[in-house]
């Protein structure tokens, strides 16, 4: 008998590969997916980390008259990178803090689409005799125009909640909300086609043989396998999310004029934009940016997840 070599030999008793670092190599090849991994990495420090740097409170109006004139409407100085609104509060730190507002709404509007859609399309591709009246559901609320359908909810719910929650709290939870319960349509309808191809597999078969409870079925062999095009639907629903909180601060029906968001600040220069066109430029580069890097990491992340393609 001959002996087998050393290479042999460790790549027998070396343990198996992780397959998420097979993902990672085939997300390093897309290069929009780094470069909107790198610039959203960028705005999320910034929105973070800047407050602990440039301390100036991006809600403050001086009390005097006077200071206030002076403040109101300078252009980038050493004092104020980004110039001042028509206040005289720092462009700067309400960029940040808007930043921050904004985001917040799109992770949270974002958990509450993909639970929505996630439970809808497994629960309907699962299950048959749900299948009809959820997908039913469904294609309802895609016939729904959602952008009157968002300011009707915004309009009826925004007093009550601000009086019920506090003016923050109850319309940061109304937008989270109106946004996430109008947006979960398309995750059901992927989440429900997944699932529709899985449970005729052979495991799946196997499993349902032995007497496997519908519920393990679900979590143990349906739900992980559909990750894939949930974590894609994610990356995307962020990026509508904030589009969506924008418009609507934009409208002036989202958060009060002291709460900075990047749709609000869009709002409060429009009326002063040909002459401090800076005002508009500043928060739509941050909503663009943001937008297409979530966008391009999410168009990676379908590649780097597709079995089909990370082999190549």
């Amino acid at each position: 008998m001959t002996e087998a070599s050393p290479a042999r030999v460790e790549a027998a008793v070396r343990p198996p590969r992780n397959q998420w670092w097979d993902v990672w190599d085939q997300f390093k090849t897309h290069r929009g997916a780094l470069v909107g991994l790198v610039i959203f990495g960028a705005i999320l420090f910034a929105i973070l980390a800047g407050p602990f740097l440039w301390r100036l409170d991006p809600t403050y109006v001086d009390p005097n008259p006077v200071n206030m004139l002076k403040l109101r409407n300078q252009g980038p100085s050493l004092a104020h990178p980004f110039g001042t609104d028509q206040l005289g509060r720092d462009m700067l730190a309400r960029i940040m803090a808007g930043g921050r507002v904004s985001i917040a709404v799109g992770l949270t509007a974002m958990a509450l689409s993909i639970f929505l859609g996630t439970l809808i399309g497994v629960v309907a591709g699962f299950f048959k005799r749900m299948d009809g009246l959820l997908m039913s559901m469904t294609d309802l609320f895609l016939s729904l125009p959602l952008l009157p359908l968002l300011l009707l909810m915004v309009t009826l719910f925004r007093e009550p909640l601000s009086q019920a929650l506090g003016t923050e709290t109850g319309i940061f939870l109304l937008i989270v909300t109106a946004i996430g319960v109008t947006s979960w349509m398309h995750t059901a309808r992927i989440v429900r086609g997944e699932v529709l191809t899985l449970k005729e597999r052979e495991y799946v078969l196997a499993a349902r043989s032995i007497g496997t409870p519908s519920r393990r079925l679900v979590l143990r062999h349906i739900l992980p396998n559909v990750m894939s095009p949930i974590m894609v639907s994610a990356t995307l629903g962020i990026a509508n999310a904030i589009i969506t909180e924008s418009a609507l601060s934009f409208l002036g029906l989202g958060f009060p004029p002291d709460f900075p968001t990047w749709g609000r600040i869009l709002f409060d220069a429009i009326d002063q934009m040909q002459l401090y066109p800076l005002r508009v430029i500043l928060p739509g580069v941050a909503i663009s940016l943001t937008v297409l890097s979530v966008n391009y990491i999410g168009d990676g992340l379908r590649d780097a997840l597709d079995p089909r393609i990370r082999g190549r």
